[in-house]
């Protein structure tokens, strides 16, 4: 057998690959266990792959969540879209990543109550996309509102709460620039 996987994991990708030929045909590889909820919401492209345990919870009105074309979630990756979360064509995630275009409550114009149990405050929605060739670090967290450009690149742990250009390096809690890809010269710059 040459091949990167132990004779166990073998095994178990041979059913993941049965499973995921019934259940989501277009789709690369499933992995066991994957927590769906609301599937008639999802919308997924070719060679969509995904590591143990991941976790969609999806809501609302047709389709919440979009994914394109060759995505690779590694184990854990964990989706709310209850309004909209679009993830472009050839995106890489880590492991351990919390992406989500709902929160429990509002904490901008008006507020949310701090007295009020945060299961009973309204849900506020705000859309989520990410372009084509993203990269997402291990432990990274996606909020509400953010749309992250093509190219990007977002470093292990970063706590993503604004919307980001293309081709930029991202990093940080709350994150920032910290590198933009320059054309003309065919390097990533430091942004100061």
């Amino acid at each position: 057998m040459n091949n990167q996987y132990s004779l166990g994991e073998f095994i178990s990708n041979c059913l993941f690959l049965a499973y995921t030929k019934i259940r989501f045909p277009k789709a690369r590889l499933v992995r066991l266990p994957f927590y769906l909820r609301g599937g008639k919401h999802l919308q997924y492209g070719e060679g969509f792959t995904t590591g143990y345990g991941c976790r969609f919870d999806l809501s609302g009105e047709g389709v919440t969540l979009v994914i394109g074309n060759n995505c690779k979630l590694n184990d854990r990756v964990h989706i709310v879209a209850h309004q909209s979360v679009i993830i472009g064509d050839n995106v890489l995630m880590a492991s351990g990543i919390f992406i989500s275009d709902t929160s429990h409550g509002s904490y901008a114009e008006t507020p949310s109550s701090p007295s009020q149990h945060p299961d009973e405050r309204c849900l506020k929605t705000c859309p989520v996309k990410i372009g084509d060739n993203v990269w997402i670090g291990e432990g990274v967290c996606i909020l509400p509102g953010v749309e992250i450009g093509e190219g990007c690149v977002i470093g292990a742990n970063a706590v993503v709460t604004k919307s980001f250009p293309k081709n930029t390096i991202i990093g940080g809690n709350p994150a920032r620039t910290l590198k933009q890809w320059d054309a003309n010269t065919l390097k990533w710059n430091r942004v100061m």
